[in-house]
């Protein structure tokens, strides 16, 4: 079972980054100390806020760190047709377009659904 402090570390790795460049790209928010007993798993109730900054540096789901530091993280709703159409609004698609994603959305839902 993974951890939080391996997820962390494996995702620090990937980006190629030191611990002091998490430092810096936290915007100092999360010293690389801290960091540092994070992925060592010595920390073990991280704070929210620094999971969710965390989660913005690198790039990765904040549901997902929540859950491995062992918050409960209520299972996302489905966008509702408002929610959907802010959405597509800003983007600047036509109603044919919108219902051809939303389309090719759910392909990829039931594509996919063996493989989780």
């Amino acid at each position: 079972m993974a951890t939080l402090g391996g997820e962390l570390a494996s995702l620090r790795k990937l980006k190629g980054w030191s611990l002091r460049e998490v430092e810096d790209k936290s915007g100092k928010k999360v010293s690389n100390s801290y960091l540092y007993q994070l992925e060592n798993d010595k920390v073990k109730e991280p704070s929210p806020n620094i999971l969710y900054v965390l989660a913005t540096v690198y790039g990765a789901s904040y549901a997902d760190l929540m859950r491995l530091a062992g918050f409960v993280v209520p299972a996302a709703k489905k966008a509702s047709a408002t929610q959907n159409s802010v959405a597509f609004n800003a983007m600047g698609l036509t109603e044919a377009e919108e219902g051809e994603v939303l389309d090719f959305v759910e392909f990829l839902r039931s594509k996919n659904k063996g493989k989780r």
